[in-house]
């Protein structure tokens, strides 16, 4: 592993950490493991003071709920499971406020559903509330809706969420705690297993080396892992895969402790830009006066006021291409506004979006967060020279 990947950890700006059911959750007692948390939280205080920026993925409410609600050990229906789920969220929900409120910290719940992430207008809602928490100093808990979710639509693990909360957010490192140090080349305990500290690229070798889940607190194993990485790295998060086993693991990660990194080959907001780049199919175009192209080339967001035209039927979170009044393309992005309502306030200071709409509307129309601009072709330029 290369001297510096743990500090990756402390550099990052900000964080996503999942916290798995068997860590939370005694398996005797069914009760929740209240002194594990409250180090675990001592870690994210010390984060805070370093000014990252913290969000928890947790599982846990259908293993609390279940003794709460005194159902037996074994598979839930899938009502029992919800019923757990509504029981258990409200236990964990405060055990979690309550930690951070004695290291002076604000939290809130966030329960998601599989649509949440992966429809773009659900996608920027989500997005949207968990930005804004963080920049109110909040520490953001999410969870996955388990009291609505149902077999078909759920995700079945927080490893994976976690690593598309991770993408949402555009987080720069994903820390997985787990029930193991890392990845290993073979089952641990076995003869030739070996500890894998870094995985540059996650190959199809890498892939078989993963297991599956060993607790019946456990829904993920190290395949869900595995899949978590290519979402997390995908989207230029590093991700780290650790144990959880002692107090204070986030700060053993900072000291060196056995783990295994997943490299990111890019930082979020380069993956980002690539994928409304070139993953996305356009479904409208919106024409921009001269003032408002050269603003955009100059790195700013689209204004309503900039806008001369709306062509084309798109909702909002949709991707639309930007055009000036040549007809040239000069950005692509995600829109903050449906065609209609785009229509309604183009040309029009951003102050005057809620009297026109007659809601609050953002100010921009893109963000430059999620605008693309067109590359220019220099080679004819270059001929010249």
């Amino acid at each position: 592993m290369k001297a510096n990947a743990n500090s990756r950890l402390e550099q990052a700006k900000r964080v996503v950490i999942k916290i798995g059911s068997a860590l939370l959750v005694d398996s005797d007692t069914g009760k929740l493991d209240r002194t594990w948390l409250d180090a675990l939280m001592d870690d994210v205080a010390d984060m805070r003071t370093r000014g990252q920026d913290v969000v928890i993925v947790s599982s846990g409410a259908i293993a609390l709920g279940r003794h709460v609600l005194k159902l037996p050990r074994g598979p839930l229906r899938l009502e029992e499971s919800q019923a757990a789920a509504a029981a258990g969220q409200i236990h964990l929900a405060h055990a979690f406020q309550e930690s951070l409120a004695h290291r002076n910290l604000s939290t809130a719940q966030v329960l998601v559903t599989l649509d949440d992430t992966e429809q773009r207008r659900r996608y920027l809602n989500a997005r949207s509330t968990v930005n804004t928490l963080v920049r109110l100093g909040a520490v953001p808990v999410i969870n996955e809706n388990d009291t609505v979710a149902t077999s078909e639509i759920r995700y079945g693990d927080n490893d994976r969420l976690a690593a598309r909360v991770a993408s949402m957010i555009s987080a720069d490192c994903l820390v997985l705690l787990s029930d193991i140090d890392g990845l290993y080349s073979a089952p641990p305990g076995t003869a030739d297993a070996h500890h894998i500290p870094e995985v540059s690229f996650i190959t199809p070798e890498i892939e078989v080396m993963a297991g599956d889940a060993a607790s019946e607190f456990s829904r993920g194993g190290m395949k869900t892992k595995i899949t978590a990485a290519k979402i997390a790295t995908q989207s230029g998060c590093h991700m780290v895969i650790a144990t959880g086993r002692v107090h204070r693991p986030l700060l053993a990660i900072n000291q060196g402790a056995r783990c295994t990194w997943f490299d990111a080959h890019s930082d979020p907001a380069t993956a980002r830009k690539r994928w409304i780049a070139g993953a996305l199919q356009a479904s409208g175009c919106i024409i921009v006066d001269n003032g408002a192209a050269k603003a955009l080339k100059e790195g700013r967001s689209l204004l309503p006021a900039g806008v001369a035209a709306v062509t084309g039927t798109f909702q909002r979170g949709d991707a639309i291409l930007i055009k000036d009044q040549e007809g040239q393309e000069v950005a692509r992005g995600l829109t903050a506004y449906g065609s209609k309502d785009a229509g309604a306030i183009a040309g029009h200071n951003s102050s005057e979006i809620e009297a026109l709409l007659g809601y609050r509307g953002r100010t921009e129309m893109v963000h430059r967060d999620d605008l693309v601009l067109k590359k220019t072709d220099n080679k004819k330029s270059a001929r010249k020279g």
